[in-house]
């Protein structure tokens, strides 16, 4: 046997016991007499000593020892004299009669510890040491357990996990598509799947009427923190169903999700409407935690000879409480700063400060005390709080007003560790025009139902009425991330049809890419809808953590690039002949 217990196992119930361990060396201490280390396994880490007086031999091949040597240990458990309070193997410690070497390691390029000094790159390049490390463990073992806490749920609720293809064909909706080259159908390719949106829909027209999978997905997009080019979703679709049935049912499983892995009942989530929320918090996806909810001011702050507002087709604020003593005049300017990078794009930042002694204001001599007092009253202020108004372009300002609040909600501690605040957010348009490309866009995609209400309105086929459809869609939004999202599918050919005319395809773009799914409603599709969870995000928003990185085992770099294992690569000029490409193309590296 390699080993009878795991280096967190034992306790001082285990005192005399013979025991053999095996791990890994995280560190060694040479005290001259006596030689500690600290084997590590997944599970913790336990004390091993090794006593010259005893045993100088074994001694000597202790001192021998490199971290990240695997050994494996012989010995009794003992009482710790010094006991650790921190570590759960605290109180005992093992009194070595024989070490063995299973394989001695290089000293590694970086510390397997909690606060490692490796920089992100050479961590994952190294992603095999960077996995010993608790933390990252904990986090991988986090979402095994999260993946199996969710099957659970929806197996209590009737659902069937189906498995869909990952050869599929290329549609032009959505991000860019990962392309296979076929070999056996020379200048044809796959695409892998952005998502398994029209296999499950086609399982709902089989009749299986509640459909899951925890899935890989893949877009050829631009990375950040929480976006990498695979990831993994919760995919969920069920069949005769009202968006009642879907929002209750998957409130269901994050509750169910927060209780069993972290403790924590959350309440009925409320809901809000898209336009609620774009008009209140400048973001389909608001956090919170915290308020500042945006008041508009239009009829206030206009027609008094203040050019900025006057011209502008918004002026907008929020309410930041308590602390216009504590905020000072450098303090405002580099607010005003960081709102003026490209990235957020705002001209300016206007604040009035209600002090003890008086109101103070950027546009003061524009104007009066008692019209500032006005504006304040309809924030509702108090002695202490500041104002911080923008304006221009609505949808603009709306979204550099949202960037304000949440870089102020991040700075005055507002966003709480273990605070979660979950909502729905509903009745999404259903289209959004592009004026460079003079069309249609699928605010979801193409197969979400407008409202019933509204489809009406869809056929009729008037441009203007094309803008103001409301959407059968809903996300589930928790402290400004979208978690999950979803619609109310079409069902019916002629409508379907309709929608991919709005969208820009031709008659025979749409037969061509999508006629298996039109042609399956053609034999009795039922009313269907689902939802997709970002499980990778999903992983890092029940830990308070914002990148999703450390939640996946092997993740890609800022470019799209495994760093372990140096992909993408070239392949061999064989290869590319067998499939049909061009070989005289060599990119630049």
């Amino acid at each position: 046997m390699y080993r009878t217990h795991h280096c967190g196992e034992l306790r001082l119930e285990n005192v005399g016991n013979n025991i053999t361990l095996s791990g890994w060396v995280q560190k060694a201490r040479d005290l001259g007499g006596m030689t500690f280390l600290d084997l590590r396994d997944r599970y913790g880490i336990t004390q091993v000593v090794f006593n010259m007086d005893d045993n100088a031999q074994l001694c000597g091949e202790a001192r021998k020892l490199g971290r990240e040597f695997v050994i494996q240990v012989q010995g009794v458990v003992r009482e710790r004299s010094s006991k650790n309070a921190n570590r759960v193997t605290g109180d005992i410690e093992i009194e070595a009669t024989s070490l063995k070497i299973l394989n001695a390691a290089k000293t590694p390029p970086f510390t397997i510890e909690e606060n490692t000094d490796g920089g992100d790159d050479l961590r994952m390049k190294y992603r095999y040491l960077d996995l010993r490390r608790p933390l990252q463990q904990s986090n991988i073992i986090f979402r095994s357990k999260l993946a199996l806490e969710s099957r659970k749920y929806l197996d209590s609720q009737g659902f069937i996990e189906v498995e869909t293809p990952f050869l599929i064909k290329s549609t032009p909706e959505g991000a860019r598509d990962f392309v296979v080259p076929s070999r056996l159908n020379p200048g044809e390719f796959y695409a892998l799947p952005q998502s398994p949106q029209t296999f499950k829909q086609i399982l709902m027209v089989s009749g299986f009427d509640k459909y899951f999978q925890i899935v890989k997905c893949f877009r050829d997009e631009d990375l950040r923190a929480d976006r990498q080019p695979e990831f993994t979703q919760i995919d969920c679709e069920m069949s005769f169903i009202h968006i009642e049935d879907i929002l209750n049912t998957f409130e269901g499983l994050a509750k169910h999700l927060f209780k069993t892995m972290i403790g924590i009942e959350l309440a009925e989530f409320p809901r809000m409407s898209y336009d609620d929320a774009m008009e209140k918090y400048g973001s389909d996806k608001p956090d919170l935690r915290f308020g500042m909810e945006f008041v508009e001011i239009n009829d206030l702050a206009q027609g008094k000879g203040f050019g900025v507002f006057d011209q502008a087709e918004l002026v907008v604020g929020i309410c930041a409480k308590g602390i216009a003593d504590s905020y000072s005049n450098k303090d405002m300017k580099d607010l005003t700063e960081w709102l003026q990078r490209p990235q957020i794009g705002a001209k300016g930042l206007v604040y009035v400060k209600y002090q003890a002694d008086g109101i103070k204001s950027t546009v003061g001599k524009f104007y009066s005390d008692e019209e500032l007092k006005s504006w304040g009253e309809r924030f509702g202020v108090e002695e202490g709080d500041v104002l911080f108004i923008l304006s221009g372009e609505k949808e603009k300002t709306r979204k550099q007003l949202n960037e304000l609040r949440l870089e102020l909600g991040r700075k005055l501690g507002l966003m709480k560790t273990g605070d979660f605040k979950p909502l729905w957010v509903v009745n999404f348009p259903l289209l959004e025009w592009d004026e460079d490309a003079n069309r249609f866009f699928a605010m979801h995609h193409p197969f979400t139902s407008p409202k019933q209400e509204d489809i009406p309105r869809m056929l009729s086929g008037d441009h203007e009425t094309m803008k103001s459809l409301r959407a059968d869609a809903y996300d589930l939004v928790i402290n400004g991330s979208e978690i999950g999202g979803g619609s109310i599918r079409i069902h019916d050919r002629e409508l379907q049809s309709k929608n991919f005319d709005l969208l820009g395809f031709t008659k025979e773009e749409a037969e061509d890419q999508f006629g298996f799914l039109l042609g399956a409603f053609e034999y009795g599709a039922p009313p269907h809808g689902g939802i997709a969870f970002g499980f990778d995000r999903l992983c890092a928003v029940l830990n308070g953590q914002s990148s999703i990185r450390d939640f996946i085992a092997f993740p890609k770099n800022n470019t799209g690039r495994d760093m372990m294992i140096d992909a993408p690569s070239h392949i061999h000029d064989a290869q590319l002949k067998e499939l049909n490409l061009d070989v005289t193309y060599k990119p630049e590296k």
